[in-house]
């Protein structure tokens, strides 16, 4: 039965079935074969349930928030100031994609956003200053993996609502790993440069009255980052409403920047829309899927599977790993989290693994699968906003940034309190 659930899944998303429609028609055919009971008669509620669970509604604020700061201009001039700031370290302008990555994360929540914004802000500037072309996309690729690890994550969101784990835990737990693994793409990057020197460009200007005269530009998006984050563990608003006072603050600062316009709003609303529509059919058909695998009992099954292997935590976790790193290469990153965690992660509870921790673990597999062909969506997001080159450019850029993350897997497994340290301490 998993052989055939599994072979059904692969072969209709191979044959470019939306994932969205491959969950329910899989929840269809499975339901049909194998439960002696009709299931149509409950999809109704379940698709109801689905989409009316309260932390689901933070979704399409975080998405509305990262529109505005990115059609009002906010993110375009957060992305200079940054620059200023970060240039004169070896690899300059590469920092500053780093940089920008890890703020923009703290407000979109969205890789992909991430990296879109990234590459249409910063991909002009690799000819000006003579960067190394591969190392420079690669570095806005990984950056932009950021964006579902560092809260306010959408996926951690989703990991949250289906294994029933603390959202806020989630958050606090990706604080540290997401601004550790941030570092050491930035120290990847000076390395890179020192051992090769004119591959980080020409020096960008910069000087302290610069810098000063950009403040404007990157307190205010700061701000926001800290409200919205700090609400949330203040005990003064959950998830959803820290995400309304975001945007409501963006709006605010669009309009303080003159750069608020009906049409801009518009914009925003739409695109806000379209993903949000996308993302919530897809959830609805994980929810329909997980119901009819528990139904038919394949979630016990694999649950019993695990727990009869007689292996170790530690040796279940690298089974783990290594399940989602092939699974990584071949699925797209947030189908592969909808899908599976449902069936894997009882298993990893009923043998004493900590559900938070391996949420932040989940991420960061999730971000290796954004930068692993031959469905790495952050290669072609970013390969998207360029105007000329080959993906393999920006393949081989990632590649250092992929061996940075199998390092920072290696070091969550041997030291779990990266993630669960800041959770304990302030036990939200």
């Amino acid at each position: 039965m998993i052989g055939t659930s599994l072979g059904l899944l692969l072969a209709l998303l191979a044959i470019g079935i939306p994932v969205a429609v491959t969950l329910v028609l899989l929840a269809l055919i499975l339901g049909t074969v194998f439960s002696p009971m009709s299931l149509w008669s409950v999809f109704g509620e379940l698709s109801w349930s689905a989409s009316s669970e309260f932390t689901l509604f933070a979704i399409p604020l975080y998405i509305l928030l990262g529109e505005i700061l990115l059609r009002s201009g906010i993110s375009e001039k957060m992305y200079h100031a940054i620059s200023l700031y970060l240039s004169r370290l070896p690899g300059g302008l590469m920092h500053a994609n780093l940089g920008f990555s890890t703020v923009f994360a703290a407000m979109s929540g969205s890789s992909v956003a991430c990296a879109a914004t990234l590459g249409k802000v910063a991909n002009p500037l690799i000819g000006r200053y003579g960067y190394n072309e591969r190392l420079f996309l690669g570095t806005i690729a990984a950056g932009g993996t950021l964006g579902i690890l560092i809260p306010p994550s959408i996926p951690l969101i989703l990991y949250g609502v289906l294994t029933e784990t603390s959202i806020p835990q989630l958050y606090l737990a990706g604080i540290i790993p997401g601004l550790l693994l941030a570092a050491l793409f930035m120290l990847t990057v000076v390395i890179a440069c020192w051992w090769r020197p004119a591959w980080g460009g020409t020096p960008v200007v910069s000087t302290w009255r610069m810098r000063i005269a950009v403040l404007p530009d990157l307190i205010p998006p700061l701000i926001i980052v800290v409200a919205v984050i700090g609400a949330i563990y203040a005990g003064i608003a959950t998830p959803t409403e820290s995400a309304a006072l975001g945007v409501v603050m963006a709006i605010l600062l669009s309009a303080w920047r003159r750069s608020l316009s009906w049409r801009m709003i518009v914009a925003a609303g739409e695109a806000t829309v379209i993903t949000t529509a996308m993302l919530t059919l897809i959830v609805i058909a994980a929810f329909l899927l997980n119901f009819v695998l528990s139904a038919i009992g394949l979630s016990q099954v694999v649950t019993n599977l695990f727990t009869a292997s007689g292996l170790s935590p530690t040796g279940l976790i690298i089974t783990a790993i290594v399940f989602y790193l092939v699974l990584g290469m071949f699925l797209e990153s947030l189908s592969m989290l909808i899908a599976t965690v449902p069936l894997i992660v009882p298993a990893l509870r009923m043998a004493g693994i900590d559900t938070v921790w391996f949420g932040i673990l989940m991420m960061v597999l999730m971000e290796v699968a954004l930068l692993t062909p031959p469905v790495g969506m952050n290669l072609f997001v970013v390969q998207g906003t360029r105007d000329k080159g080959d993906v393999r450019d920006v393949i081989i850029g990632a590649l250092p940034f992929v061996a940075i993350m199998f390092v920072f897997i290696a070091l969550l497994v041997a030291f779990p309190d990266i993630a669960l340290w800041l959770p304990r301490v302030l036990s939200v």
